[in-house]
């Protein structure tokens, strides 16, 4: 193509294709508004060559003559596009407003969770009844990398907790000469309570981001729909493995957390003068299978909360590379606030039954 400085106009080639384009365009925003395009000779024309057409004619304001039946057959559905683009609408930044988006956002999303729960019982119950159906061999993986893979931080946690419980009880204990009741406090409240929680919480730290993560992962490079492709079930295939893992390796943490939590305690009550067997009849005395099931009851429900939530944390992964980032973190965020929130539904249950 070149440009006719006499006639203002400017004549087109036998071709306007990408490579044209790219080497004219810059050229061609120089030349002056509403001059004249020759395109008599032009043949061949691609997607850039239409869209510097469009350009000429609506930005330049140019006449194009000569253009072939069939290459003005492929302009006219852009004859109504506007030149610049509308503005978005500005987002409502009113108080309301907020609310209104807050509140659809939560609604949506238990809604999944709701969705997501249904989906997961009826696989897990299909696939129970048909156990060749899971993979075992990665649902042992995932139980020795969610299980035996936090031992060390599951029992430092808990074991430390203990002490830091009995020093902290000791002293007020002590005022009144019950001292030897700490064993109690400690026990107890590890059997019932902390021991599940602080199991769970150290689970969703671990376990239930690296689910999400996982799944995300797949998500964004699109196995997912890939499995989905190959007649693969994802909630067969991903989720319920790692949910029977999650179920399987919680309440073996959570009694091994208890338990070191215990020693905790005893190795502060130790310290201080008193003998083992004297913490140990205490310890006997205050605690009895009612404790002990309670705290193995939440630990069950524990460990599916914080699979089922990494799971489906993964699978809402959306696109792009932060994507999977923000999976993790509302997997964490919300398998931690869920388990205080059924740790509370617990303990009015059991406050009623009077366990």
């Amino acid at each position: 193509m070149n440009f006719d400085t006499k006639s203002q106009s400017l004549i087109l080639g036998e071709r306007l294709d990408a490579p044209e384009v790219s080497c004219s365009w810059k050229m061609l925003e120089q030349i002056p508004q509403k001059c004249r395009v020759d395109a008599s000779h032009l043949s061949v024309a691609d997607g850039a060559g239409l869209a510097l057409l469009w350009s000429l004619s609506r930005r330049k304001g140019a006449e194009v003559t000569g253009l072939r039946p069939e290459i003005a057959a492929l302009l006219r559905p852009f004859d109504d596009l506007p030149e610049k683009p509308a503005d978005a609408p500005g987002r409502d930044k009113s108080l309301i407003s907020q609310l209104g988006r807050v509140s659809w956002a939560m609604l949506k999303d238990s809604r999944e969770q709701i969705s997501f729960i249904g989906e997961l019982f009826s696989t897990g119950f299909l696939s129970l009844m048909r156990p060749g159906s899971i993979r075992w061999n990665d649902m042992w993986c995932i139980a020795q990398k969610a299980g035996v893979d936090a031992l060390v931080v599951a029992g430092m946690v808990s074991f430390l907790t203990g002490m830091i419980m009995a020093f902290q009880a000791a002293v007020p204990l002590r005022q009144f000469g019950v001292d030897i009741f700490v064993v109690n406090l400690v026990a107890l409240a590890l059997l019932r309570e902390l021991g599940p929680i602080m199991t769970a919480v150290v689970l969703a730290g671990r376990s239930g981001s690296a689910f999400a993560a996982e799944i995300g992962t797949m998500k964004v490079n699109e196995e997912i729909n890939a499995l989905e492709t190959m007649g693969l079930d994802p909630m067969r295939f991903l989720v319920v493995p790692r949910v029977l893992a999650g179920l399987l390796v919680t309440p073996v943490l959570t009694i091994y957390a208890s338990v070191l939590g215990v020693a905790g305690g005893f190795a502060v009550m130790m310290a201080q003068g008193f003998p083992f067997a004297a913490l140990w009849n205490q310890l006997v005395s205050a605690v009895g299978p009612t404790d002990v099931m309670t705290g193995m009851i939440k630990s069950f429900v524990f460990g599916v909360l914080v699979a089922g939530v990494g799971c489906l944390r993964g699978l809402q992964t959306g696109t792009g590379a932060s994507a999977v980032g923000a999976s993790t973190t509302r997997a964490v965020v919300s398998g931690i606030f869920l388990i205080v929130v059924v740790d509370a539904i617990f303990a009015g249950i059991f406050y009623v039954l009077k366990w």
